[in-house]
Formats: C-alpha cells, structure tokens, sequence
C-alpha cells in the first residue's frame, strides 16, 4: 500500500530544489540580472522560435516568459501584503491556469520581456530596503505554510534561475 506523502517533506524538498538553482549566489543580484537574461534570450531568437512547444504537455519559452512576468506580480504583492499586514493569508497560484488563460503564448516575447523589466526594477528596490526586522515578518502560504520576507527572496532568486534553465534547455530542444 502506497502512504500519502507529508506535505512539510514535499514543501522542503521544493525549498531545497529552488535554492540549489542559487547556491551561494546574492539574491538581489540574481534577480537584477534576470531581465537583460530574458531581453538577450527574446534578441537572439525569433519570436516563432519563443512561441513553439518542443515538448507536448511543457510551456513554450515564451509561456515561461509569461510566467516570470506572473511571478513579478505576484511576488510583489505578497511581498507587500507581509510587509504591511500581519500574519496575511497567502493564496497559491495555478500556474498553468495563469499562462493558459492570459494567452501567453500569443504575445509577443518583447512584450513580455518589456512587463517584466518594468515590474522588476520596483520589486527590486523594495527588497533592497528591507531591514533584517523587516524580513523576518512572514505569512502563511495555502501550501507551504509559514514563510518570512527573508526566505521568498532567495526562493525567488532561486525561481528565476530554474526558469532560465528551462528557458535554455527547451530553445536547445526546438529544431
């Protein structure tokens, strides 16, 4: 008989897979790197290129754009709910949901890297200013539970690394 897996074990190996993407890397830096990655990529590759799916059922690299481009929206809300509120709920996203249902994949890849470098330098700046008493504030995410300022920004980081991964290996796997 199977055992249904603990969630605190799927939660920390989650963790623990999205910060070995940043090792010893800084954060902050990490994430102000990440839009000129993004705008080198989109320069370097046709956007017909950025918008075929070379593996069925796996985002398009222009869908992981996207979901960057999600992501800065969203982490900079949370970002800001547990800064300014205490203890906030969390909600999660479905992801897949989110890419599908603003058609990602029809947009323009320049487009896309355009939101991303616009959002970011914002969330960028706030992130900088936190104080050790202000990263140590927290919610409580619907799945993982509880997380402080000081753990999402390397989850973060580690978040832009793996879809910069992924962004390269499925531009090597588009023939």
């Amino acid at each position: 008989m199977a055992s249904t897996p603990d969630p605190q074990d799927a939660t920390a190996a989650y963790r623990a897979r999205i910060l070995g993407f940043l090792g010893d890397r800084d954060p902050l830096e990490v994430l102000g790197s990440t839009g000129d990655v993004l705008a080198g990529l989109v320069r370097d590759h046709a956007g017909k290129r950025l918008q075929t799916r070379p593996i069925a059922g796996k985002w398009t690299p222009c869908e992981v754009i996207g979901h960057l481009c999600d992501c800065e929206w969203v982490y900079g809300y949370r970002t800001r709910l547990i800064l300014c509120e205490e203890n906030p709920p969390m909600q999660v996203m479905d992801q897949d949901q989110w890419v599908v249902g603003q058609h990602h994949n029809a947009r323009d890849p320049r487009e896309l890297v355009e939101t991303f470098r616009a959002l970011r330098p914002h969330n960028l700046r706030l992130w900088g200013s936190l104080t050790p008493q202000e990263l140590a504030r927290a919610g409580r995410h619907s799945e993982r539970g509880p997380e402080s300022l000081g753990q999402l920004l390397p989850m973060l980081a580690g978040h832009d690394l793996l879809h910069l991964d992924q962004l390269k290996r499925l531009l090597m796997a588009i023939v």
